[in-house]
């Protein structure tokens, strides 16, 4: 495959990655923000240019020293053909099949192609399908089209949070990782928590202090640019102070044209009702991460 090293080809790649919106939103976020200063170090593959059909990002080889890290070995994937992104994946190396490692995209369409080559690599494949969102704003730029088929209503009013003068605002501190680590739905091992430190040292990132002066709600960025990691210690939960976040750094982000964007999982109806509330934008196409593990 060839790698994309030129500012120019990355900013054309963008372009057209939009073009394919929603379906290349994972793929697009992680471009967008490699041209923001590409600060996790990843490179951008294509198998042919510039009319190309498939294009993986994945960190440098220099990232990947830890085979057991899945965090650190991942892969987006994002196809305008499938079955030659099987063809082409099956012929080159640049899925180390010997690690532990992650794929996501939004397109549930490369599950196939991924449990057929995991297979052929005698790899052991856990799937995980989430609801999509995109906020408001970030919709309207990327894919006006979507909102008009929802029908939303009028914009809802800002989140608010009562007794709002136990908080304060803040940004996450590396030393916050260990209790967003031992939330998150993905996490609780060492190796998230040096991913969950890693992006709160590179990326935006919101919480809410109590009076102790420690996170009680929190939200976080990932190098693909989505809204991730955010989470509310259990005594907190039920007084809204996740949408309250969600929105607050939501609203900076997009003010920095950020692309915003989050998944819920299917089962998490509080996560998709908050969602509802902050008039998120359901995508018709899935979030998508495939965990693979050598047998």
């Amino acid at each position: 495959m060839l790698h994309l090293q030129s500012s120019q080809m990355l900013r054309m790649l963008q372009k057209s990655l939009a073009q394919s919106l929603p379906e290349s939103l994972k793929v697009y976020g992680t471009i967008f923000h490699m041209n923001q200063g590409n600060l996790f170090n990843v490179k951008a593959l294509v198998d042919k240019w510039p009319d190309y059909n498939t294009v993986i990002v994945c960190p440098q080889e220099q990232e990947m020293t830890d085979d057991l890290d899945h965090y650190s070995n991942n892969y987006q994937i994002f196809s305008k053909d499938p079955q030659s992104c099987q063809e082409v994946l099956g012929k080159s190396e640049i899925i180390n099949w010997k690690q532990h490692l992650q794929i996501q995209s939004t397109q549930s369409s490369l599950d196939k192609v991924i449990q057929s080559l995991a297979a052929a690599n005698l790899v052991k494949v856990k799937r995980a399908e989430c609801l999509l969102y995109m906020w408001p704003k970030t919709a309207k730029k990327l894919v006006p089209s979507l909102l008009a088929a929802q029908n939303l209503g009028p914009a809802s009013a800002t989140p608010q949070v009562t007794n709002q003068e136990m908080f304060k605002f803040s940004s996450l501190e590396v030393t916050h990782a260990a209790l967003v680590n031992k939330l998150w739905h993905f996490g609780g091992n060492e190796r998230s928590q040096r991913f969950i430190e890693r992006c709160i040292r590179n990326f935006p990132s919101l919480c809410l202090l109590g009076h102790e002066g420690t996170p009680v709600s929190w939200a976080l960025m990932d190098h693909t640019g989505e809204m991730r990691m955010g989470g509310t210690v259990p005594e907190y939960q039920g007084l809204g102070l996740a949408s309250y976040v969600i929105f607050t750094l939501s609203e900076a982000l997009v003010e920095r044209e950020f692309p915003v964007y989050s998944h819920t999982d299917k089962t998490n109806k509080a996560m998709q009702k908050a969602n509802r509330k902050l008039d998120q934008v359901t995508m018709p196409c899935n979030w998508n991460q495939w965990n693979c593990m050598p047998l």
